[in-house]
């Protein structure tokens, strides 16, 4: 019998390490689509955040925090957006960055901001690499669902328009959640992210992470079916990924679009060339002509979350995994939301 050696707390910890010096050490540079501007420096000024924590959600077995922004003009069945931020991020960061706050506030829909705990991670990055935090009803995915069932429940949310958007780590999340819970979702947007099932721990997760693995596309398909085995619902997953990508390697988005192609039963060959903002794309539709997979790859982008200047104050700060430029992926989803009207 063939006895399995724990791995040591020390080597675990010094993956966090190295995991932190790697995205410490990728800091992005801004340029995107457009050339950065260059802005005075203001003194620093007190920032107010919108959003607020709910506690008391459920059993909340990922030990993880909710916080929620629900602007004045939501109303019953309105649809909800769930938010995974990326790695030494926190929700308020990600939310001032990103300017979801204000898309929330002009149209009406309820947002929702799980948030990590240094006492889960060090580096706060949603743990997408253990098998026990992203099994279905287990650990921090079954966390993420408790704060969706209690969003819905208290603001009446219409359950047919739940979106989700995950940077990074956030968007490796994203791809578990898609991948375990398809009803609950309207649509799915994963952002220098990773495939569901491509680590298994700590030291895979840095190898996938660097080059990512190579697997057939049924092999990755396999991997969601193995949770999701006949889905009742699609939704549309809309894949986006910068080409210098130096934390997390694009390899990684082309996994995650096979992924999708193959569950789906989609061809390559039949992507549809379509442009976002004049930024070059492809998407696959079903026999009825709904969209199901949108691949975006942005020339020359870094790690982060490509959005538009005028979104955010905090990106003229110098906000890292904020990437200014002449495209946004969350205003880009946020066109989905309010065409789903």
């Amino acid at each position: 019998m063939r006895l399995k050696i724990p791995m040591p707390f020390s080597f675990i910890l010094g993956q966090q390490k190295k995991l932190q010096k790697k995205i410490l050490k990728a800091m992005p540079s801004l340029p995107l689509t457009a050339p950065a501007r260059t802005v005075r420096p203001r003194k620093p000024r007190t920032v107010r955040t919108r959003l607020i924590e709910v506690t008391g959600f459920g059993t909340n077995p990922g030990h993880l925090r909710m916080l929620e922004y629900v602007p004045p003009k939501a109303r019953k069945g309105a649809p909800l957006v769930v938010v995974l931020h990326g790695c030494l991020q926190t929700a308020d960061d990600f939310d001032r960055g990103s300017g979801w706050s204000a898309l929330a506030r002009e149209g009406g829909f309820v947002l929702l901001y799980p948030e990590q705990r240094k006492s889960n991670n060090p580096n706060l990055c949603f743990n997408w690499f253990r098998p026990s935090a992203v099994a279905r009803d287990r650990g921090e995915l079954m966390s993420v669902r408790q704060m969706i069932d209690n969003a819905c429940a208290r603001h009446h949310v219409d359950k047919k328009r739940i979106y989700i958007q995950g940077l990074s780590a956030g968007g490796a999340m994203a791809s578990a959640l898609l991948a375990t819970y398809p009803e609950l979702f309207a649509a799915g947007q994963i952002v220098a992210g990773l495939p569901f099932g491509a680590a298994r721990d700590a030291m895979s997760a840095l190898s996938v992470m660097n080059s990512g693995i190579n697997r057939t596309p049924q092999e990755w398909g396999d991997l969601v079916r193995a949770v999701t085995p006949q889905p009742k619902k699609r939704p549309m997953v809309s894949i986006w990924h910068g080409t210098a990508d130096r934390v997390v390697s694009v390899a990684n988005a082309r996994a995650t679009l096979s992924q999708w192609l193959d569950f789906y039963g989609l061809e390559e060959a039949d992507g549809k060339a379509v442009t976002i903002k004049g930024q070059p794309a492809r998407v696959w539709h079903d026999a009825a002509g709904k969209p199901l997979v949108e691949f975006c790859l942005i020339e020359g982008m870094g790690h982060g979350l490509p959005i538009m200047a005028k979104r955010s104050a905090t990106v003229k700060a110098g906000m890292p995994y904020m990437l200014e430029g002449g495209i946004s992926a969350p205003t880009h989803l946020n066109r989905a939301i309010l065409a789903s009207r």
